[in-house]
């Protein structure tokens, strides 16, 4: 979501600072600003100068003076939650005096208890964001030092944030902390840098290091210290990133989304890469942490995730119960978390985040973890905060994705649900013969994705031909359902067509009633065992005129288009017959003029509730 990069040292500020925001756009926002210190003449105290603006960072660049120089600085990009966008609600926010400016991703529940108080008390606010409570609790605390003042200041916030900190008195540093909204610090030669992105820093930096929850940092030029919220010095190694600047750059395509979308081939081989075992019919996942004994021991598994994450957890599930035979489901972890569950000793909990930074995960992560479960972390990201907490996981290794809306992370997500699903099968009952099958046919993917990317003409062709529907339903029958989903949420996401997905087997129990020649449908029926019941859905659809487009192995009669993927394994065709809706819903945006990267109210990764 909000974006906070940061820089120290003895180069020109602003650029670095600009240059770092515009990598971050990809998060979602809808204002940007930025703080310098410029140095202070002899014997006068050092300045902060502020320019902030509603929009996009273009905007904030062409308010900048030219006269704005300064070797420390923040800035941030905001995604509106206390206050409407607007140039006074943009951060960074600073006090009265403006000596102390702060930005800050993450939300404060108490910020309202805390601003009556500090209004009581004289202080004039300019903002309505929860974030200006923090600086003037800054501002006003009695500390000497400005670690001291910041931990005073956060004594009184209840909430989450990622915050950075200059004082205009301590002009010589930069003091950042975390709680639940991530914060990494890039390590240079007599330079430091903090974002809450690696992507803002991979051009200058790819030594990092990333805050625990509770825990501060001291930038300055030519050194960095860390250390808890109660003043206890932490330990902190640097560890190196493995994406390189070149890894966010557009490569060519227009536009983020169909980047990644035509990277999935490359992506999902590198998920397989150095893994399978064929000796055994197997893979090897050494980051579960998971002993054979203690999988066989497993009684069931609870997927969560938020979004479409989510979704590739449904997909999971159904690997897992096919493969390995363990009872599994998922669940939203946004729903997870707020209903009390049952916590069994015997069920394996699935954390899924692209970004491993998703609040609504993480505090089930970490709220299973208090309760004593054990928990797996599929993410994409190194180092992130689920894969800190969890006791053991897998990474997906997509690259990057710097589009808000997912494509070859939820497909690689989903391809290392199937490893995980063969994995645990070959432990318990899958056969031999079984586990060569899944292996062959997980082989066989990247080739047969970029077959689907092959045929992307027509598929701007029909995207073009559905583009002005107003509302479109999907369908699915048990593997096909989840498919049904994320292609419905793709859809809304990037087109803003209304989408509702339905499973198959439940169009006569109410969502008939909506079947019009205006209300299309979208059909998943792969070649399996239940291809004629998808087939009887798709006449009840005709004998109410409905329009029909169908992502099948073969042309079926019934429908009015069908774009025909390459056959898999069953049980791998789910991760085959989600791409071409990936393209449709792309095709259909680009044919409606949409901002396909930054969606209208949407952010890439969601750090707040």
């Amino acid at each position: 979501m909000c974006g906070i990069v940061g820089y120290i040292g003895k180069r020109d500020v602003a650029p670095l600072l600009l240059e770092g925001l515009q990598r971050l756009e990809y998060r979602g926002y809808d204002s940007a600003g930025i703080v310098v210190t410029q140095k202070p003449a002899a014997g006068k105290p050092a300045v902060l100068k502020m320019v902030k603006a509603k929009g996009r960072v273009r905007e904030l660049e062409a308010r900048i003076p030219k006269r704005f120089a300064g070797t420390t600085g923040i800035a941030h990009t905001r995604w509106a939650t206390h206050g409407a966008p607007s140039d006074e609600n943009a951060h960074p926010h600073m006090d009265a005096e403006n000596k102390v400016a702060v930005v800050h991703n993450g939300i404060i529940d108490n910020a309202t208890e805390l601003r009556a108080k500090l209004v009581a008390d004289g202080v004039v606010f300019l903002s309505e964001t929860d974030t200006e409570v923090l600086v003037h609790l800054v501002a006003r605390a009695q500390a000497e030092t400005l670690e001291e003042k910041v931990r005073e200041a956060l004594r009184s916030v209840e909430g989450t944030y990622g915050i950075a900190v200059m004082h205009a008195d301590f002009n010589d540093r930069i003091v950042v902390a975390r709680n639940g909204s991530p914060v990494v610090l890039g390590i240079g030669e007599k330079e430091m840098f903090v974002a809450s992105d690696v992507a803002a820093l991979v051009a200058h930096t790819r030594q990092v290091v990333t805050l625990d929850d509770g825990e501060m940092a001291t930038l300055k030029a030519d050194d960095f210290r860390t250390y808890t919220t109660e003043g206890s010095t932490t330990t902190a190694t640097p560890t190196t990133v493995e994406w390189e600047a070149e890894s966010y750059d557009m490569g060519g395509h227009d536009t983020y989304m169909h980047k990644e979308i035509s990277e999935q081939a490359d992506a999902v081989d590198r998920a397989l890469r150095g893994r399978i075992d064929d000796r055994f019919s197997t893979v090897h996942l050494g980051g579960l942490n998971l002993d054979a004994r203690e999988a066989r021991g497993v009684r069931r598994i609870k997927i969560l995730g938020c979004g479409t994450s989510y979704h590739a957890g449904q997909i999971g599930a159904q690997l897992i119960e096919e493969l390995a035979r363990i009872p599994a489901d998922a669940e939203p972890a946004s729903e997870f978390r707020y209903r009390n569950p049952v916590v069994d000793p015997d069920t394996l909990y699935v954390a899924v985040s692209q970004s491993g930074e998703t609040y609504d995960v993480l505090a089930a992560v970490q709220e299973l973890k208090r309760k004593g479960a054990r928990v797996l972390g599929i993410v994409n990201v190194v180092g992130s905060a689920i894969a800190r907490e969890a006791d053991g996981g897998t990474y997906v290794h997509a690259g990057p994705e710097v589009c808000v809306v997912s494509t070859k992370c939820f497909t690689n997500t989903v391809v290392s649900f199937a490893l995980l699903a063969l994995h645990l099968g070959r432990i318990r009952d899958l056969s031999v013969a079984d586990g060569k099958r899944i292996i062959d046919g997980l082989r066989r993917l990247p080739a047969q994705i970029s077959e689907i990317l092959a045929g992307e003409d027509e598929i701007k062709r029909l995207a073009a031909e559905y583009a002005d529907a107003k509302s479109m339903m999907f369908i699915g029958r048990v593997r096909g359902y989840p498919v049904a989903r994320e292609a419905s949420l793709k859809l809304k996401e990037v087109s803003y067509i209304h989408a509702e997905a339905y499973p198959a087997s439940e169009l006569k129990h109410g969502p008939l009633a909506l079947i019009e020649p205006a209300m299309p449908t979208v059909a998943i029926v792969p070649d399996d065992d239940l291809l004629e019941k998808n087939r009887a859905a798709l006449e009840e659809i005709k004998a109410r005129r409905g329009r029909i487009l169908a992502v099948a192995h073969q042309v079926q009669e019934k429908a009015d288009h069908t774009i025909v993927v390459p056959k898999n394994e069953d049980e791998l065709d789910p991760i085959l017959m989600g791409i071409p809706l990936q393209l449709f819903a792309y095709h259909t945006a680009l044919a409606l003029g949409r901002d396909i990267d930054k969606p209208r109210n949407l952010a890439k990764s969601v750090t707040v509730e």
